[in-house]
Protein backbone atom coordinates (compact mmCIF):
# COMPACT_ATOMS: atom_id res chain seq x y z
CA UNK A 1 0.00 0.00 0.00
CA UNK A 2 1.18 3.45 -0.75
CA UNK A 3 1.02 6.28 1.76
CA UNK A 4 -1.86 7.85 -0.17
CA UNK A 5 -3.99 4.72 -0.18
CA UNK A 6 -3.42 4.20 3.57
CA UNK A 7 -4.80 7.66 4.25
CA UNK A 8 -8.06 6.83 2.48
CA UNK A 9 -8.79 3.69 4.52
CA UNK A 10 -11.29 4.61 7.23
CA UNK A 11 -10.58 3.53 10.79
CA UNK A 12 -12.83 1.02 12.46
CA UNK A 13 -14.63 2.91 15.23
CA UNK A 14 -13.81 1.91 18.79
CA UNK A 15 -16.73 0.42 20.64
CA UNK A 16 -17.68 0.21 24.28
CA UNK A 17 -17.91 -3.39 25.44
CA UNK A 18 -20.93 -3.10 27.79
CA UNK A 19 -23.53 -2.02 25.21
CA UNK A 20 -22.20 -4.59 22.73
CA UNK A 21 -22.62 -7.39 25.28
CA UNK A 22 -26.15 -6.16 26.02
CA UNK A 23 -26.92 -6.14 22.29
CA UNK A 24 -25.65 -9.71 21.98
CA UNK A 25 -27.82 -10.84 24.88
CA UNK A 26 -30.85 -9.12 23.33
CA UNK A 27 -30.25 -11.05 20.12
CA UNK A 28 -29.71 -14.33 21.97
CA UNK A 29 -32.93 -14.21 24.02
CA UNK A 30 -35.34 -14.84 21.09
CA UNK A 31 -33.13 -17.62 19.75
CA UNK A 32 -33.12 -19.45 23.07
CA UNK A 33 -36.84 -18.83 23.63
CA UNK A 34 -37.78 -20.33 20.25
CA UNK A 35 -35.26 -23.17 20.13
CA UNK A 36 -36.33 -24.44 23.57
CA UNK A 37 -39.51 -26.08 22.20
CA UNK A 38 -40.59 -27.95 25.37
CA UNK A 39 -41.25 -24.57 27.02
CA UNK A 40 -44.14 -23.84 24.65
CA UNK A 41 -45.16 -27.27 23.33
CA UNK A 42 -48.67 -27.18 24.79
CA UNK A 43 -52.21 -26.27 23.82
CA UNK A 44 -53.27 -24.32 26.88
CA UNK A 45 -53.75 -21.53 27.67
CA UNK A 46 -55.71 -20.63 24.57
CA UNK A 47 -56.01 -17.05 23.36
CA UNK A 48 -59.07 -16.28 21.18
CA UNK A 49 -59.26 -19.99 20.36
CA UNK A 50 -55.63 -20.29 19.30
CA UNK A 51 -53.49 -22.84 21.14
CA UNK A 52 -50.56 -21.52 23.16
CA UNK A 53 -48.09 -23.03 20.68
CA UNK A 54 -49.28 -20.72 17.87
CA UNK A 55 -49.83 -17.44 19.68
CA UNK A 56 -46.54 -17.77 21.60
CA UNK A 57 -44.60 -18.04 18.35
CA UNK A 58 -46.59 -15.21 16.78
CA UNK A 59 -45.88 -12.95 19.77
CA UNK A 60 -42.16 -13.58 19.23
CA UNK A 61 -42.40 -12.05 15.76
CA UNK A 62 -42.95 -8.66 17.42
CA UNK A 63 -40.61 -9.37 20.34
CA UNK A 64 -37.80 -10.34 17.92
CA UNK A 65 -38.32 -7.13 15.97
CA UNK A 66 -38.14 -5.11 19.20
CA UNK A 67 -35.02 -6.97 20.38
CA UNK A 68 -33.30 -6.51 17.02
CA UNK A 69 -34.12 -2.79 16.93
CA UNK A 70 -32.91 -2.36 20.51
CA UNK A 71 -29.67 -4.22 19.75
CA UNK A 72 -29.14 -2.00 16.71
CA UNK A 73 -29.63 1.15 18.79
CA UNK A 74 -27.25 -0.16 21.46
CA UNK A 75 -24.64 -0.87 18.80
CA UNK A 76 -24.94 2.66 17.44
CA UNK A 77 -24.68 4.09 20.94
CA UNK A 78 -21.61 1.96 21.68
CA UNK A 79 -19.84 3.39 18.65
CA UNK A 80 -20.99 7.00 18.95
CA UNK A 81 -18.54 9.54 20.23
CA UNK A 82 -15.60 7.16 20.35
CA UNK A 83 -13.74 8.53 17.31
CA UNK A 84 -10.37 10.07 18.03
Amino acid sequence: MTAESRERVPEVPRTRRGPMVAAGILLLIPVVALVWVPSYNQETPKLWGFPFFFWYQFAWVFLCAAATWSAYRLTLAARRGTHR
